[in-house]
Protein backbone atom coordinates (compact mmCIF):
# COMPACT_ATOMS: atom_id res chain seq x y z
CA UNK A 1 0.00 0.00 0.00
CA UNK A 2 2.71 1.72 0.90
CA UNK A 3 4.91 1.79 -2.52
CA UNK A 4 0.79 2.61 -4.52
CA UNK A 5 0.92 5.83 -2.50
CA UNK A 6 3.93 6.98 -3.51
CA UNK A 7 3.41 6.11 -7.28
CA UNK A 8 0.16 8.23 -6.59
CA UNK A 9 1.88 11.12 -4.95
CA UNK A 10 4.51 10.97 -8.04
CA UNK A 11 1.88 10.83 -10.75
CA UNK A 12 -0.22 13.97 -8.84
CA UNK A 13 3.19 16.23 -8.67
CA UNK A 14 3.49 15.11 -12.65
CA UNK A 15 0.03 16.27 -13.26
CA UNK A 16 0.57 19.67 -11.08
CA UNK A 17 3.97 20.23 -13.28
CA UNK A 18 2.89 20.01 -16.69
CA UNK A 19 -0.21 22.10 -15.84
CA UNK A 20 2.16 25.09 -14.62
CA UNK A 21 4.39 24.78 -17.86
CA UNK A 22 1.39 24.85 -20.00
CA UNK A 23 0.03 28.34 -18.27
CA UNK A 24 0.83 31.17 -20.30
CA UNK A 25 3.34 33.74 -19.78
CA UNK A 26 0.71 35.95 -16.56
CA UNK A 27 2.05 39.08 -17.59
CA UNK A 28 0.61 38.91 -21.34
CA UNK A 29 3.40 41.48 -22.36
CA UNK A 30 3.70 40.80 -26.37
CA UNK A 31 6.89 41.78 -28.45
CA UNK A 32 7.46 44.62 -31.16
CA UNK A 33 10.36 44.33 -33.82
CA UNK A 34 12.49 46.28 -35.35
CA UNK A 35 13.79 45.20 -38.66
CA UNK A 36 15.89 48.06 -39.74
CA UNK A 37 19.22 50.16 -40.93
CA UNK A 38 21.16 52.66 -39.63
CA UNK A 39 17.68 55.23 -39.48
CA UNK A 40 16.29 52.52 -36.76
CA UNK A 41 19.68 51.85 -35.21
CA UNK A 42 20.41 55.30 -33.95
CA UNK A 43 23.38 56.24 -35.93
CA UNK A 44 25.48 58.88 -34.83
CA UNK A 45 24.08 59.30 -31.56
CA UNK A 46 23.14 57.61 -28.11
CA UNK A 47 21.07 54.54 -28.72
CA UNK A 48 18.53 55.74 -26.28
CA UNK A 49 18.30 58.53 -28.61
CA UNK A 50 16.97 57.01 -31.39
CA UNK A 51 13.22 56.65 -32.38
CA UNK A 52 12.99 52.96 -31.78
CA UNK A 53 14.10 53.75 -28.00
CA UNK A 54 11.31 56.28 -27.78
CA UNK A 55 8.59 54.00 -29.31
CA UNK A 56 9.84 51.20 -26.25
CA UNK A 57 9.17 53.86 -23.94
CA UNK A 58 6.12 54.75 -25.22
CA UNK A 59 4.81 50.97 -26.02
CA UNK A 60 6.02 50.22 -22.04
CA UNK A 61 2.96 51.13 -20.58
CA UNK A 62 0.38 49.40 -22.84
CA UNK A 63 2.76 46.42 -21.59
CA UNK A 64 4.56 45.38 -24.31
CA UNK A 65 8.18 45.29 -25.36
CA UNK A 66 10.46 46.49 -28.25
CA UNK A 67 13.36 44.74 -29.77
CA UNK A 68 15.55 46.87 -32.31
CA UNK A 69 16.81 44.19 -34.43
CA UNK A 70 18.56 47.16 -36.65
CA UNK A 71 21.82 47.52 -37.47
CA UNK A 72 23.78 50.42 -39.40
CA UNK A 73 24.66 49.44 -42.95
CA UNK A 74 21.75 46.78 -43.32
CA UNK A 75 20.51 46.22 -46.87
CA UNK A 76 16.98 43.73 -47.90
CA UNK A 77 19.21 40.57 -48.34
CA UNK A 78 20.75 41.16 -45.17
CA UNK A 79 17.70 41.24 -43.38
CA UNK A 80 16.24 38.49 -44.59
CA UNK A 81 19.32 36.55 -44.06
CA UNK A 82 18.87 37.02 -40.13
CA UNK A 83 15.47 37.08 -40.00
CA UNK A 84 14.80 33.14 -39.22
CA UNK A 85 16.75 33.06 -36.38
CA UNK A 86 15.05 36.52 -35.13
CA UNK A 87 11.58 35.44 -35.30
CA UNK A 88 12.85 31.96 -33.58
CA UNK A 89 14.37 33.79 -30.88
CA UNK A 90 12.01 36.61 -30.20
CA UNK A 91 8.68 35.64 -31.34
CA UNK A 92 7.73 38.90 -31.94
CA UNK A 93 3.99 39.86 -32.52
CA UNK A 94 4.67 42.63 -34.78
CA UNK A 95 7.17 43.06 -37.07
CA UNK A 96 8.16 46.74 -38.15
CA UNK A 97 10.24 46.70 -41.59
CA UNK A 98 12.41 49.52 -42.31
CA UNK A 99 14.77 48.28 -45.04
CA UNK A 100 15.96 49.51 -48.51
CA UNK A 101 17.71 52.67 -48.31
CA UNK A 102 20.85 50.79 -48.49
CA UNK A 103 19.77 49.05 -51.21
CA UNK A 104 18.67 51.91 -53.32
CA UNK A 105 22.00 54.09 -52.37
CA UNK A 106 24.06 51.09 -53.91
CA UNK A 107 21.88 51.11 -56.94
CA UNK A 108 20.64 47.44 -56.32
CA UNK A 109 18.27 46.30 -58.87
CA UNK A 110 14.54 47.49 -57.72
CA UNK A 111 13.31 43.96 -58.45
CA UNK A 112 15.74 42.38 -56.01
CA UNK A 113 15.03 44.26 -53.44
CA UNK A 114 11.53 43.76 -53.50
CA UNK A 115 11.85 40.39 -53.46
CA UNK A 116 13.66 40.33 -50.36
CA UNK A 117 10.95 42.17 -48.54
CA UNK A 118 8.43 40.21 -49.66
CA UNK A 119 10.57 37.26 -48.64
CA UNK A 120 10.83 38.91 -44.49
CA UNK A 121 6.98 39.97 -45.10
CA UNK A 122 5.98 36.32 -45.73
CA UNK A 123 8.32 34.94 -42.91
CA UNK A 124 7.13 37.21 -40.37
CA UNK A 125 3.32 36.58 -41.84
CA UNK A 126 4.32 33.04 -41.19
CA UNK A 127 5.61 33.14 -37.79
CA UNK A 128 1.98 34.85 -36.89
CA UNK A 129 3.46 38.40 -36.52
CA UNK A 130 1.21 41.58 -38.23
CA UNK A 131 3.67 43.99 -40.54
CA UNK A 132 4.32 47.37 -40.74
CA UNK A 133 6.58 48.47 -43.66
CA UNK A 134 8.28 51.63 -43.91
CA UNK A 135 8.69 53.52 -47.23
CA UNK A 136 12.24 55.01 -47.72
CA UNK A 137 13.46 57.13 -50.44
CA UNK A 138 16.15 57.87 -52.40
CA UNK A 139 17.89 61.02 -53.83
CA UNK A 140 17.20 61.65 -57.49
CA UNK A 141 20.47 61.19 -58.97
CA UNK A 142 20.41 57.47 -59.44
CA UNK A 143 17.60 58.68 -62.47
CA UNK A 144 13.54 59.28 -62.71
CA UNK A 145 13.42 55.38 -63.32
CA UNK A 146 14.85 53.63 -60.81
CA UNK A 147 13.76 56.42 -58.55
CA UNK A 148 9.78 55.57 -59.35
CA UNK A 149 10.48 52.15 -59.50
CA UNK A 150 12.28 52.26 -55.94
CA UNK A 151 9.17 54.31 -54.39
CA UNK A 152 6.47 52.11 -56.26
CA UNK A 153 8.28 48.82 -54.78
CA UNK A 154 6.54 50.12 -51.04
CA UNK A 155 2.97 50.49 -51.59
CA UNK A 156 3.04 47.66 -54.25
CA UNK A 157 3.76 45.47 -51.24
CA UNK A 158 1.40 46.61 -48.80
CA UNK A 159 -1.65 46.41 -51.25
CA UNK A 160 -0.40 42.86 -51.92
CA UNK A 161 0.31 41.24 -48.72
CA UNK A 162 -2.56 43.45 -46.79
CA UNK A 163 0.06 45.33 -44.64
CA UNK A 164 0.69 48.63 -43.10
CA UNK A 165 2.48 51.12 -44.77
CA UNK A 166 4.06 54.54 -43.42
CA UNK A 167 5.16 55.79 -47.08
CA UNK A 168 7.25 58.88 -46.33
CA UNK A 169 9.47 58.28 -43.36
CA UNK A 170 12.34 60.97 -43.83
CA UNK A 171 10.56 63.19 -45.45
CA UNK A 172 9.46 65.75 -42.88
CA UNK A 173 12.91 66.04 -41.82
CA UNK A 174 15.13 65.70 -44.84
CA UNK A 175 14.42 69.29 -45.74
CA UNK A 176 14.92 70.61 -42.37
CA UNK A 177 19.08 70.65 -42.30
CA UNK A 178 18.74 71.74 -38.75
CA UNK A 179 17.19 67.73 -38.54
CA UNK A 180 19.76 65.95 -40.65
CA UNK A 181 23.62 64.78 -39.36
CA UNK A 182 26.26 66.28 -41.24
CA UNK A 183 26.14 63.69 -43.84
CA UNK A 184 22.69 64.82 -44.63
CA UNK A 185 21.59 61.33 -44.96
CA UNK A 186 20.69 60.47 -41.05
CA UNK A 187 18.69 62.46 -38.78
CA UNK A 188 19.96 64.04 -35.92
CA UNK A 189 18.58 63.41 -32.20
CA UNK A 190 16.65 66.26 -32.09
CA UNK A 191 14.60 64.35 -35.07
CA UNK A 192 13.61 61.47 -33.53
CA UNK A 193 10.68 62.91 -32.04
CA UNK A 194 9.07 63.61 -35.31
CA UNK A 195 10.20 60.82 -36.68
CA UNK A 196 8.08 58.80 -34.15
CA UNK A 197 5.17 61.02 -34.81
CA UNK A 198 5.56 60.39 -38.52
CA UNK A 199 5.09 56.16 -37.57
CA UNK A 200 3.10 56.29 -34.26
CA UNK A 201 -0.68 56.62 -35.86
CA UNK A 202 0.60 53.51 -38.32
CA UNK A 203 1.94 52.14 -35.66
CA UNK A 204 -0.77 52.52 -32.67
CA UNK A 205 -3.49 51.21 -35.58
CA UNK A 206 -1.71 48.39 -36.18
CA UNK A 207 -1.16 46.71 -32.37
CA UNK A 208 -4.60 47.68 -31.62
CA UNK A 209 -6.50 45.63 -34.65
Amino acid sequence: MKLAHNVYLILVLLFSSVAVNAESDPSGKRTLMVLGDSISAAYGMKPEEGWVALLDKRLATQNISTVNASISGETTAGGLARLEALLAKYQPDWVIVELGGNDGLRGYPVNRMKANLAGIIEQSQSASADVLLIGMQIPPNYGKRYTRMFSEAYPALAEQYGITLVPTFLESVAVKPDAMQEDGIHPNASAQDQLLAVAWPEIQRMIQE
